[in-house]
């Protein structure tokens, strides 16, 4: 089938530029990415992937990663697997 189908969109430099850097590294040209995902989005019939707005809990959860409040380290993996009782 002819592709004749013009795609146009507006989005950030960095995210094109840092998009297509990890295209390349797969082998394909944005066009085959946009094609790839396209094509996945008629076979799953929605989206593939999970698009969630996260609930207090987890918003809460991120936030503490981020600013790495409470989060506890260790200097060998042996120290992690006693902590843990394993």
């Amino acid at each position: 089938m002819p592709k004749t189908a013009v795609i146009s969109a507006r989005i950030d430099p960095e995210l094109k530029r840092d998009a297509e850097e990890v295209f390349r590294e797969l082998g394909l040209t944005a066009t085959q990415a946009i094609t790839l995902f396209y094509k996945q989005v008629e076979l799953e019939r929605g989206l593939p992937f999970a698009v969630r707005v996260p609930n207090d809990v987890t918003v809460e959860a991120l936030e503490q990663a981020r600013t790495r409040q409470g989060l506890e380290s260790f200097n060998t993996l042996d120290d992690l697997f006693e902590d843990l009782g394993i």
